[in-house]
């Protein structure tokens, strides 16, 4: 037996009830730790989780499993720091092994432009409380000494930001443990059980209805990835997202020493090392929208290209896998959270690239907006109803590949 072996969850499975106090549509990790936040801080486990597929099929099993807090504006420093707060605390409030490991995270940089924007996202997360530093040439090496400043002679490397707080953690260990979790609660969770229209009392929703019946709700909550903009339409809510494809794969094992996330903001691409050894490669989402999710040799020859610029080690390396995710991205590139403006619908989406490292936060703060009935500040920027008061939380830039 060795680490990579699976613990054994002890998983709890019901058959579905005509009626909850709450449906979460989507078993994603969003959708699990909003569940579980109801049931261990609020004592509401009257909640059912309806995944279309299996759990953690979507997304949050697609995704680079980058945590960090170095955005550029200040509500969302706040809102994932508080985030990875909650992460560095997730293996001993939930009893599971995530592998989370807090790594650091390095923004190269390869132009004037790119140190001064750099350097203004510095200054904004010290205001707001998170440790992001500039680093020189030197320092960045020091770091990372498989680093090539030369840049192949082609990218040469500036300076950039370190991020001390960046981490990573294995994105199945993360949603199995917000799933036990809640399931160990009361919460009930079914797979494969898709949502195929709400159901609706006038202007209110009540509900939601599956292949297998209707289910009736006090609150229905979509914690969707992908096809968001179709579910809200049945509430009659038109949602200011766009859904793109994002590519990423890993190659073959690599003796252990990478050291921190290397990214580059103006390349577009980001490298971290598994705990397996493996390089875990990715970069901006695709610019067409569409939900396909097959994978293109173009991205694996752009991003391998790129990044073997930067780690020339890299260049020996074989692709092992290669996957697509599909990502809901806002008109102004910051997540939506809260209330609909329709009675019994609420909504946490927009997330782009960066979904997984919200995912305790958002599902502690949506546990507590469907709890209390109040929004809470943390997320209250993020309303959907910024957009008609023209009150946008750009941040386009804090994506790191875009």
């Amino acid at each position: 037996m060795n680490e990579f072996v699976e613990t054994i969850l002890s998983l709890q499975w019901q058959d579905p009830k005509p009626t909850y106090d709450v449906v979460i549509v989507g078993g994603g990790g969003h959708g699990l730790s909003a569940a579980y936040h109801l049931a261990a801080r609020h004592g509401i486990t009257n909640v059912a989780v309806l995944e279309a597929n299996y759990i953690g099929s979507g997304n949050s099993g697609r995704n680079t499993t980058i945590i960090r807090s170095n955005y550029g504006i200040p509500e969302s420093v706040r809102f994932y720091q508080h985030s990875v707060d909650l992460y560095n605390q997730l293996e001993t409030e939930t009893g599971c092994w995530i592998m989370h490991a807090t790594k650091g995270l390095m923004w190269l940089v390869h132009t004037e432009t790119g140190m001064r924007a750099e350097r203004a996202r510095s200054l904004v997360n010290t205001a707001c409380g998170t440790e992001t530093v500039m680093i020189s040439p030197e320092e960045a090496k020091a770091l990372c000494p498989q680093l090539d400043l030369s840049g192949g002679g082609r990218y040469p490397v500036r300076g950039g930001s370190y991020h001390p707080g960046g981490a990573t953690a294995r994105h199945d260990r993360v949603v199995w443990a917000y799933a036990q979790g809640a399931m160990q609660r009361g919460v009930h969770v079914h797979q494969h059980t898709p949502v195929i229209d709400l159901l609706r009392d006038g202007d209110r929703v009540t509900g939601v209805m599956t292949p297998n019946g209707p289910i009736s709700a006090g609150m229905v909550m979509s914690a969707v990835g992908g096809k968001v903009t179709q579910l809200a339409a049945m509430a009659g809510v038109r949602l200011p997202v766009r859904t793109h494809p994002l590519q990423a794969f890993v190659t073959n094992g690599y003796a252990q020493g990478l050291g921190p996330i290397v990214s580059s903001t103006e390349l577009l691409t980001y490298v971290s090392q598994t705990a397996r050894g493996q390089l875990l490669m990715g970069a901006e989402f695709e610019p067409q929208p569409t939900y396909s999710m097959q994978t293109s040799f173009q991205t694996l020859a752009n991003v391998s290209s790129k990044v073997a610029y930067l780690l020339p080690f890299t260049r020996n390396l074989r692709v092992l896998r290669q996957w697509t995710g599909i990502c809901d991205v806002s008109a102004d590139f910051s997540p939506i959270m809260g209330g609909t403006g329709v009675d019994g619908f609420c909504i946490t989406t927009g997330w782009g690239t960066w979904g997984f490292k919200a995912i305790p936060a958002s599902g502690e703060q949506m546990a507590q907006y469907i709890a209390t009935g109040d929004t809470p500040p943390l997320i209250a920027p993020f309303a959907l109803s910024r957009f008609a008061a023209d009150h946008p939380m750009a941040d386009q830039g804090s994506t790191g590949t875009r």
